[in-house]
């Protein structure tokens, strides 16, 4: 897999950690810049994940700025799951952005969201993109740049609905 990361697990700034990440989030004092929530699906137990006491708990454990980011599912397969997390999210993050893009493993639209009490990352311009990649040697992306990050946050009018 390390075509794949790109060699981030070699990065001493990253620590994995495994285990049930709730219990984590409960007992952490560590502020975040940063929570990606890659959840298993909204189904029996993991229903908690996606509530409001679950991000509020991941919204105590982000620093100034932070932000959290997750998917929300497919707005074709699951809208209401899409509906119900960005409502969730939303009460409890004043900022929710979410976007769409099409994930070729699933052969779909997928959503996500960005979440934070201070970050809007629809605000950021393309040209500051490209320049905050390139200060940080950032090569050899195939999909994000300035002007795909500016695209994902244009809801088709099918998803609005569902996000608004």
């Amino acid at each position: 897999f390390a075509r794949v990361h790109g060699g981030a697990f070699d990065d001493p700034r990253l620590e994995v950690t495994v285990g049930d990440g709730l219990a984590y989030l409960r007992a952490t004092a560590v502020r975040y810049d940063l929570i990606a929530m890659d959840l298993t699906d909204p189904v029996g137990p993991s229903v908690e994940l996606y509530s409001p006491a679950t991000f509020a708990l991941a919204r105590g454990a982000l620093a100034p700025g932070g932000a959290l980011v997750l998917h929300v599912g497919s707005p074709f397969s699951h809208p209401e799951r899409v509906r119900e997390t960005i409502g969730n999210l939303r009460s409890v993050f004043p900022l929710v952005a979410p976007y769409f893009v099409h994930i070729p493993l699933y052969g779909s639209i997928w959503g996500f969201a960005c979440a934070s009490a201070h970050l809007d990352p629809r605000a950021v311009e393309p040209a500051l993109v490209e320049e905050r990649l390139a200060g940080r040697g950032v090569k050899g992306l195939r999909y994000y740049n300035g002007d795909t990050h500016r695209a994902v946050f244009a809801l088709p009018n099918y998803v609005k609905p569902l996000v608004a």
